[in-house]
């Protein structure tokens, strides 16, 4: 037999990032996943270890293996550090964001049928990072920066991905009607790109309606695409009609078959080491990992285990309203696996 084992990137992250990273090892490896971790540093971890929180070192593990796995990592609030996110996104080109949004057995949530996905642009707009002060703080200043060809590859993805994942329409999000050239190029990029597909229904939604239809008819959408900030949003939005972060996975991927799949939660240093963080959104991004890789059967068996585990409410974990702690949530993810 072949081995197709795969070398991947593995950032465990801050906070509770090591225990539900553990968790998703232990999970992948119960599920068949062929793959050899490899672990490096970033975050506030790294700048504790290596004076910086994106080391060289962790670069180069994703230039040679194209492929990573990230939990959280942590950024001080309106000082110190850029994103590491943003960063690692803008140097390999990252330039979609897929954020599914699907409704999950036994978590509690408003909604019993919300299946969508926000294909988020991930490398311009306003989190292009061209900022600064006017005077001495008195003002500051940040350009959004929207181009054509970043317009039409993320749009132009939104279709592909709808085409292939037999969904049948694509909204694009915008506010064209305040930001007359940054919103309308977004849109009129969207319009041609729309008219190359004429068997998926496209429509256009300024973003504040977007998010006033969302928490009222959420099946008013399949695809979402949009622009960065908007998208950072709406998406948070969307996992909150499923139960919240703790259960959102996301791919990152981009130009050069290079893919970085994360937990989009934060660190939860509050929580950190007391072995009740939710490992679900890290597990979910894994089973994403996965179908990548084109592991489809251990994928399925993943995503199996997860669901059947959340829809037990003593499995479940207790920020989903279950009694399970991370320890024994991962224990019947991988015995669901194996019935």
């Amino acid at each position: 037999m072949i081995d197709q084992t795969k070398q991947v990137t593995l950032i465990e992250g801050d906070g509770i990032g090591p225990e539900i990273a553990a968790a998703t090892v232990a999970a992948v490896a119960a599920a068949g996943g062929q793959v050899e971790w490899e672990r490096v540093p970033a975050g506030l971890a790294a700048v504790e270890a290596r004076g910086t929180p994106l080391p060289e070192e962790t670069l180069t593990s994703i230039e040679k293996n194209r492929v990573a796995l990230k939990g959280p990592l942590g950024t001080p609030v309106g000082e110190g550090f850029r994103s590491v996110n943003v960063g690692l996104r803008q140097h390999f080109d990252l330039y979609a964001n897929v954020r599914p949004a699907k409704t999950l057995p036994g978590v509690p949530s408003r909604f019993t049928d919300v299946d969508m996905v926000i294909v988020r642009e991930n490398t311009e707009g306003l989190y292009s990072g061209v900022e600064h002060f006017i005077g001495k703080r008195n003002a500051a200043e940040s350009i959004a920066i929207i181009t054509r060809e970043g317009s039409e590859r993320i749009i132009r993805y939104a279709f592909e991905y709808a085409s292939r994942h037999a969904r049948h329409k694509v909204t694009l999000v915008h506010k064209a009607n305040i930001l007359k050239m940054v919103g309308g190029l977004f849109l009129e990029v969207g319009r041609e790109v729309a008219a190359e597909y004429p068997g998926i229904e496209f429509n256009d939604m300024i973003v504040d309606a977007t998010a006033m239809r969302m928490v009222i008819d959420p099946q008013t959408f399949d695809v979402i695409v949009t622009t960065n900030l908007f998208g950072d949003i709406l998406s948070d939005l969307a996992a909150g009609l499923i139960g919240g972060l703790g259960v959102a996975c996301s791919a990152n991927l981009g130009t050069g078959g290079c893919a970085i799949f994360e937990a989009v939660h934060g660190t939860a240093p509050d929580i950190a080491g007391q072995g009740i963080a939710n490992p679900t959104a890290l597990m979910l991004s894994a089973v994403l990992l996965l179908e990548y890789l084109d592991q489809d059967a251990a994928a399925n068996r993943l995503r199996r285990g997860i669901m059947a585990a959340l829809a037990d409410p003593e499995q479940r974990m207790r920020d989903l309203g279950g009694t399970a702690d991370t320890a024994t949530f991962t224990r019947a993810v991988i015995r669901q696996m194996a019935d």
